[in-house]
């Protein structure tokens, strides 16, 4: 099977496989550069999966200021649990949205490489 003719940005010789009948894969042909660059800027805008990030920091920060306050005797220890089962319970709806997106990034993936191939059909 042939291999791209690019070079990685670590110097070694890409492995990917050509497309379109030509010597190099996506990454690596010079006709998808500007495809790849809009792909590259949309990704940046969506959000993606920065966001997630920040909102499990924010629940972290709100779980450690409630531990502290329930042992410094601030807050009602049953007040504080039914929050850090609310707090749970958002933590499992993100992770959820986090897997959702993964296979929606995975599906229009694989749809790419489906449209590239001719129809949905693998080469063997």
């Amino acid at each position: 099977m042939a291999k791209c003719s690019g070079i990685t940005q670590a110097g070694t010789a890409c492995k990917g496989i050509p497309i379109d009948g030509s010597q190099w894969c996506y990454v690596h042909h010079p006709d998808r550069a500007n495809e790849r660059r809009r792909h590259g800027a949309k990704g940046g805008k969506r959000g993606g999966r920065g966001r997630p990030l920040a909102e499990l920091a924010d629940v972290k920060r709100q779980l450690r200021e409630l531990a502290e306050d329930v042992i410094a005797g601030r807050a009602d220890r049953g007040d504080a649990a039914v929050a850090g089962q609310l707090l749970g319970t958002f933590l499992r709806a993100v992770a959820i949205e986090l897997k959702v997106r993964e296979q929606d990034e995975i599906l229009q993936r694989i749809e790419a490489l489906e449209q590239q191939e001719g129809g949905g059909r693998w080469r063997a």
